[in-house]
């Protein structure tokens, strides 16, 4: 097995390199208030792509900066309800994906949610009104404008507000939810397990968006992370920002959530991601302190896992 990151003992206890906040938790309860004030409005509307065993509709709500967000939801028509739920969230510059790759979850009886970001490739809204670059990726969004600015901020939310509304639908067990999603998507089912401690299993598969300073050091602020190499060679070319600019997006760090997730956690990990680099998400797993579980893959870089699918389904069968 090659090695590029730490060694799989040195990984077991690594806690990360990112700055955390101060205020972290404090400046995260006032986010999750100012979502809550906001009427989501929601709106469903049936879907050109219907089953036999379930009802498919496009789910729309209303956001942070008043964004309508768009989800994918699928209602089992012959399910015992109230029944458990799963949401799904994309990877990075994605969509919520084709309707068929969800049926699997609808036919076992779950209702399912599946997410468009914001300003990625989806029907979400995109308000924008930040200053500064916006070119090279979305996690250096807003930086120039304090981190109640940040854009993975308002995605996070964007992720809390679906899980409150599945909760809060009818046919829903709220106490029988759970989220999963790689990559992107894996960091955001953390974000969202955080922000809606409701959630009862999370299977997040090499998440993104934990530890930039860790990724920095490594040399790679490439491929998913190429904007922080962007950002410092446009605006802050010699680092005298540095340990300001990492401070601020520690507050999308989501390695920092790791102490407000009361679900059950599940998360794969390929050895040999240079995408999102093993350390990086052992410094949120290893500050769980719940119920988790870790599946390595020592041959496997940053791309599907088949294997890790299957046990996620498994999984979130036991809710």
């Amino acid at each position: 097995m090659g090695v590029f990151d730490l060694s799989v003992e040195q990984l077991n206890t690594y806690r990360g390199t990112n700055p955390k906040p101060r205020d972290f938790d404090e400046f995260w309860d006032r986010s999750v208030q100012e979502m809550k004030s906001i009427d989501p409005c929601v709106e469903l509307k049936k879907s050109g792509f219907q089953t036999d065993f379930a009802d498919c509709y496009d789910l729309f709500f209303t956001g942070m900066d008043r964004a309508r967000i768009h989800a994918k939801y699928i209602k089992p028509r012959n399910g015992k309800e109230p029944h458990p739920a799963v949401l799904m969230f994309h990877g990075y510059t994605g969509n919520a994906g084709a309707w068929i790759e969800k049926l699997g979850y609808a036919a076992n009886g779950f209702s399912v949610f599946a997410m468009d970001c914001r300003g990625q490739g989806g029907w979400s809204e995109d308000p924008g009104g930040v200053r500064g670059t916006t070119y090279r990726g979305q996690i250096i969004r807003g930086l120039d404008d304090g981190p109640e600015h940040l854009l993975f901020r308002k995605i996070f939310l964007d992720t809390a507000e679906l899980a409150g509304i599945a909760m809060g639908m009818p046919e829903v067990d709220k106490d029988r939810v759970g989220v999963l999603g790689q990559s992107q998507g894996g960091g955001l089912t953390i974000a969202c397990a955080a922000l809606e401690p409701r959630i009862k299993r999370l299977a997040p598969l090499f998440p993104f968006l934990s530890d930039y300073q860790r990724v920095w050091e490594l040399d790679l602020a490439k491929d998913s992370y190429e904007e922080l190499s962007y950002y410092f060679r446009w605006f802050d070319p010699t680092h005298a920002r540095e340990r300001e600019i990492f401070e601020t997006l520690g507050y999308i760090d989501v390695q920092n959530f790791a102490g407000r997730i009361k679900g059950r956690v599940l998360m794969g990990t390929g050895l040999m991601d240079t995408n999102c680099p093993p350390s990086t998400q052992f410094a949120f797993y290893n500050k769980l302190t719940g119920e988790k579980e870790s599946i390595l893959y020592p041959d496997f870089r940053h791309e599907n896992i088949p294997d890790f699918n299957d046990k996620t389904f498994q999984f979130m069968r036991g809710l």
